[in-house]
């Protein structure tokens, strides 16, 4: 899995910025989701890129309406049918917010989709660690992936302890924060550095093992975004960036990580 993902999140358009991505060399890693309503388009870019189909990491989730064992068989194959291609590298769980029966019968068609070859890897979104319990009680294997908000404001750390104890890489969805990066600390740290607030929200995300889908419709701002790998923040500066840390009141997203 490349170490940033583009996220596609409300981009109705996402082909401008798919291409960007695929073409700045941004990873070759797109984070789409049925809720997005856009995974023809990134099919489409896709295609239009010439890249092959094989060089490009691409993700989709199921959202909750469509939970369930049968459910879930169908709507991944018509997100495989929007896509134009006949497998996902990763397909999630886009939330736990249908209870517990069906979010493990979604799980258990997941996994038979995987078995299938129609989705490379299997994982969820939003999740706690009292919601992957359920899925290691149940007998099944563990996720590959967990996609939470995080970024300084919202480190979520003991979701993020959990998932590294257990194996799990941890995505990060606004790991910008939502364009709300003008905290003097951040500012502070990007000037000591030469770069802007995003890149050192998306450096600390790669320093601190998670890997981060920034999104952004302006194809100027993807290659930007992506231009993190010339330099380091050093420990004192990752401290202070670490005490940002609000808890569940810094997120700016739904978050519904304690759903029941």
């Amino acid at each position: 899995m490349p170490v940033i993902g583009l996220g596609v999140f409300e981009n109705d358009d996402c082909v401008p910025a798919c291409l960007a991505a695929l073409q700045c060399g941004y990873s070759r890693h797109i984070d789409s989701a049925r809720y997005y309503q856009n995974e023809d388009k990134v099919g489409q870019a896709i295609r239009e890129s010439g890249i092959p189909r094989e060089q490009i990491f691409v993700t989709s989730k199921i959202y909750d309406p469509d939970h369930g064992y049968e459910t879930t068989l169908r709507a991944v194959q018509d997100s495989l049918n929007k896509l134009g291609y006949d497998y996902w590298d990763l397909y999630l769980i886009h939330s736990p917010l249908s209870g517990k029966e069906r979010r493990l019968e979604t799980w258990r068609a997941l996994i038979e989709l995987r078995n299938q070859g129609k989705i490379k890897s299997i994982g969820v979104s939003n999740y706690s660690g009292k919601h992957i319990d359920e899925i290691k009680e149940a007998g099944y294997e563990l996720p590959a992936v967990n996609q939470i908000e995080l970024h300084p404001f919202c480190q979520q750390r003991p979701i993020v302890e959990y998932c590294k104890a257990n194996g799990i890489v941890v995505q990060a969805y606004s790991p910008l924060v939502r364009g709300k990066l003008d905290h003097p600390v951040l500012t502070e740290v990007a000037k000591k550095y030469n770069k802007d607030a995003g890149q050192i929200a998306i450096r600390w995300s790669l320093q601190h093992g998670i890997v981060p889908l920034p999104k952004s419709a302006r194809p100027e701002r993807v290659g930007s975004n992506a231009n993190v790998f010339d330099f380091q923040i050093g420990t004192e500066d990752m401290q202070k960036l670490d005490a940002l840390d609000q808890g569940g009141e810094g997120a700016v997203t739904w978050n519904p990580v304690d759903a029941p």
